[in-house]
């Protein structure tokens, strides 16, 4: 009777298992793979913007063709949104190894009033080297966010300062700079990381 039954059990726990690889697979590949909310992303060789990076170097959308693209918008001076989603975005190259190399890793500002070259390269420090920081003009920030479809407001605060609300997303290109997809906020790992390995091998003229 208890052997039956402890069949029984690892069944269940076999088709449980199933359910979630399955599961997983519908998030990550299939058709219930999520897309950014409106417009797709144009791809980058439609972008038209000048940027620096955190070492002053002028950077835009013809930096990042030839290699794979992982972009965030964000801003140094976010309290949580931004330092945990460059932590999991360092978690998840470390876990990727050598594969990590192949790709450019870039973290946007959207508050270039605070964030000058030096405060980004301070800030990207504390995460994972491959991540580079772009800051730059206003409107050049803004032509950025239009063409990836990234949304951002300034939000006042009490006492005079403000915050920044943003696209909380990680934008992914494929290394002709065709949009792939989209990584979610808090998403977990094991559906992230398959995600920016397709981004890697993505070969198909308009990917989804």
């Amino acid at each position: 009777m208890q052997r039956r039954r402890f069949l029984q059990y690892g069944a269940a726990g076999v088709g449980a298992l199933g359910l979630t690889l399955i599961v997983g697979w519908w998030r990550v590949e299939g058709p219930g793979a999520p897309e950014p909310a409106g417009q797709r992303p144009v791809s980058l060789s439609a972008m038209n913007f000048r940027l620096t990076d955190h070492e002053g170097n002028e950077v835009g959308p013809e930096t990042l063709i030839g290699r794979p693209t992982m972009v965030f918008f964000g801003f140094t001076y976010c309290p949580d949104v931004c330092p945990t989603t460059l932590s999991d975005i360092s978690g998840w190259l470390v876990e990727m190894g050598e594969e990590a190399e192949q790709m450019n890793v870039i973290f946007i500002t959207v508050d270039p009033e605070r964030d000058t070259v030096e405060t980004m390269a301070e800030y990207v420090g504390y995460f994972h080297p491959a991540i580079r920081g772009w800051t730059g003009p206003e409107d050049e920030i803004a032509r950025a966010a239009e063409g990836f479809r990234a949304s951002y407001e300034k939000v006042p605060t009490e006492g005079g300062g403000y915050t920044m609300n943003h696209t909380a997303s990680v934008f992914l290109f494929d290394g002709e700079g065709r949009f792939v997809t989209m990584i979610d906020y808090h998403e977990p790992r094991e559906f992230a990381v398959p995600k920016v390995r397709r981004a890697l091998t993505e070969e198909i003229e308009g990917a989804t």
